[in-house]
C-alpha cells in the first residue's frame, strides 16, 4: 500500500483531528490536509483533490452527509466516514451516497488503518 498519498482529515474537533493524524502518522503516512468544518473541506476536497478523506459526518456548516451530497459519486477521493456510536443510519447513507469505509468514535488504532488498508486496496 502507497503511504506516499494526501490525506484530507476532516473532524470540527482539532482533538479528534489530531488523534487520527498521530495513528496515520504511526502508520507510516506522511501527507495531510485538516478542516474543522464542511466549507473548508468542500474548497480542500475541491482544490487539493485528496486521495483519501477521513470525513466527519457531523460537522458545522456543512455536514459529512450533505458533502457527500453534492459531490455524488464525481469525487475521485476514496471517502472513509467518521461516526461516534450511535450515528449508524447516518453511516448507512454515507455508504449509499459513496463512502467506501467507516470509523467508530473513540478511534482503535488498529481498526483506524485495517478500514484504510480496506478501502485503499
Amino acid at each position: 500500500m502507497d503511504k506516499n498519498i494526501k490525506i484530507l482529515v476532516a473532524d470540527d474537533s482539532a482533538f479528534m483531528r489530531k488523534v487520527l493524524m498521530h495513528i496515520l502518522e504511526n502508520a507510516g503516512f506522511t501527507q495531510f490536509l485538516e478542516c474543522g468544518n464542511g466549507d473548508e473541506c468542500y474548497t480542500a476536497m475541491l482544490n487539493e483533490k485528496p486521495d483519501l478523506v477521513l470525513l466527519d459526518v457531523i460537522m458545522p456548516e456543512v455536514t459529512g452527509i450533505d458533502l457527500l451530497k453534492k459531490f455524488g459519486g464525481a469525487l475521485n477521493s476514496n471517502v472513509i466516514v467518521v461516526s461516534a456510536v450511535g450515528q449508524e443510519s447516518m453511516v448507512n447513507d454515507a455508504k449509499k451516497m459513496g463512502a467506501k469505509g467507516y470509523i467508530i468514535k473513540p478511534f482503535d488504532q488498529t481498526k483506524v488503518i485495517d478500514e484504510i488498508e480496506r478501502v485503499l486496496n
